[in-house]
């Protein structure tokens, strides 16, 4: 049996302005925006190329035993690109922040493109909700 990621909830205080950031500034394509239940919407988006979409929610229930998800409070998402330079164009020219492309080196973070792998930028969301952007060799269906 497969266990398949397909969608992270990503926590954030306005739906309505999130969409806006993920489908209009950073690309994602919108997949649902619809009010499931009475009072419960939610719109998933997925980035291009992706098999794995995010989703926003408003008025969903916390489940039996989880924890209610603070709006900025994730980090560690990452999103593959084939090039960080077009990617880091792309996300300035649609006006989202992001950080220069940057690679690991021996005393940490260096700025530029580094080796297969080892190039990076990173952006946060209107809430904080943290991104890292890397570059990979090939296509994800190449590897």
């Amino acid at each position: 049996m497969n266990w398949t990621l397909e969608v992270v909830m990503v926590p954030v205080t306005d739906l309505d302005r999130a969409k806006e950031f993920y489908a209009d500034r950073v690309g994602f394509a919108v997949d649902l925006d619809d009010e499931v239940a009475p009072g419960v919407r939610i719109i998933q988006l997925t980035p291009p190329g992706s098999r794995c979409s995010i989703a926003l929610q408003s008025g969903l229930p916390t489940p039996p035993g989880g924890k209610e998800m603070t709006p900025g409070a994730l980090h560690g998402l990452q999103l593959c690109v084939t090039d960080i330079e077009a990617a880091h164009r792309g996300l300035t020219e649609r006006g989202v922040p992001v950080s220069p492309v940057r690679h690991v080196g021996e005393h940490g973070w260096t700025e530029g493109k580094g080796g297969t792998w080892n190039s990076f930028l990173s952006f946060e969301d209107p809430d904080g909700n943290g991104w890292m952007v890397q570059e990979a060799p090939t296509e994800l269906s190449e590897r």
